[in-house]
């Protein structure tokens, strides 16, 4: 047993999603690797007086059904788990799937009515109106994403996952505020120079509560008012294909011009989805310092400490600026010196260099006041 699962399970269960006696919680695992996790899940919700259900949904096992089954049994099954999402309280989801390509043979319309049920019956419509928290969990599949040893990558991510996510979102709060009171967003760095407005959508803390790791405060820009050309330096994955240097030249909002090293055709057809996916759905700064750099998973990346990421297509409910898209795609830049460095202003006055705050106010969300 490692005594890391038993804290973060703590973490999750008194933290992330506040499990009170007498409530009913759905714990969703994923992978054989977390199944240790799994086991002390279910016992610190038992200990915190809530009712806890299981279930294991690794894709070596549930591709026998997602392989062969017909649109009738998908609706089945999705409805039959939409009722067990209905009648809990929480839900926490730990993913970590063995081979990340598992379901890569299966056709296209059983994949499509797989989504169709598991997001479309039950995760969309019942379980963001709980309680909830997701999460990865270490495996030599993640490690190798991460070009760490499998030892090293688990040190790693318990550092991450375990951090005081309670002091991370108190030092969110001047950062939150600032958002709130500002108009006018502009970002430098190596080819990039954007400016748009944020006035009157308010600040999102991400501090542990709903994703593990954690560690954002994101906003929505004004639908049209963006423009000038925007340079991500992490690569990202679309369709099967790694992108790297996407580039948007951006003109009243919209995306006017695309290029990346890779499949540019994958990246255009990605933004010709519909109408909303060449505008903006979300402006977030990344803060957690134990993330420093890349590995191609948008729950890690887009925390990345010193980063900043804009994201074409859906903007969310909590700060909605109207853009609706079947897309919502996190592509991240690094703003750190060994990325090349950037600068952020609020309303004409600079808040962030190189990855680190310069105001007073902000200086508790730099690393070495988190750590």
């Amino acid at each position: 047993m490692d005594p890391r699962n038993r804290k973060l399970a703590d973490q999750l269960i008194s933290y992330s999603v506040k499990l009170q006696p007498g409530e009913k919680i759905y714990l969703e695992i994923k992978g054989l690797e977390a199944l240790e996790l799994g086991k002390e899940l279910v016992r610190a919700a038992t200990e915190a007086g809530g009712v806890p259900f299981w279930y294991y949904n690794d894709e070596t096992l549930s591709r026998g059904f997602i392989k062969n089954a017909g649109e009738d049994q998908f609706k089945a099954w999705g409805g039959f788990h939409a009722a067990i999402m209905e009648e809990v309280d929480a839900y926490i989801g730990v993913r970590g799937a063995t081979n990340p390509y598992d379901l890569a043979d299966v056709d296209a319309d059983r994949m499509k009515w797989h989504d169709e049920a598991y997001w479309g019956q039950v995760h969309i419509p019942i379980r963001l109106k709980k309680k909830w928290c997701v999460l990865r969990y270490p495996n030599p599949s993640m490690a190798q994403l991460a070009y760490r040893s499998t030892e090293d990558f688990a040190e790693f991510y318990f550092r991450v996952c375990t951090l005081d996510y309670a002091k991370m979102s108190r030092a969110m709060d001047p950062l939150a505020e600032l958002i709130n009171k500002t108009d006018r967003v502009a970002i430098k760095g190596p080819g990039t120079d954007l400016a748009f407005s944020i006035q009157g959508l308010p600040a999102v803390k991400c501090d542990g509560g709903r994703n593990i790791p954690d560690g954002e405060v994101y906003t929505a820009p004004v639908r049209d008012s963006m423009n000038g050309v925007i340079q991500y330096n992490a690569a990202t994955m679309r369709g099967g294909q790694k992108l790297e240097n996407v580039r948007f030249e951006v003109q009243d909002g919209k995306i006017v011009e695309a290029s990346c090293d890779g499949d540019i055709t994958k990246l255009n057809e990605a933004l010709d989805i519909d109408e909303g996916a060449r505008y903006f759905g979300e402006f977030a700064l990344g803060v957690n310092p134990y993330i420093t750099t890349p590995m191609l998973d948008t729950l890690f990346d887009e925390k990345i400490g010193g980063s900043f990421h804009l994201t074409p297509g859906n903007a969310y409910a909590q700060a909605n600026n109207g853009n609706k898209s079947a897309l919502h795609w996190d592509i991240v830049c690094i703003q750190t010196p060994e990325w090349g460095g950037g600068e952020i202003y609020f309303d004409d006055v600079l808040i962030r260099k190189d990855g680190l705050f310069v105001l007073p106010d902000l200086e508790g969300l730099n690393p070495e006041n988190l750590k």
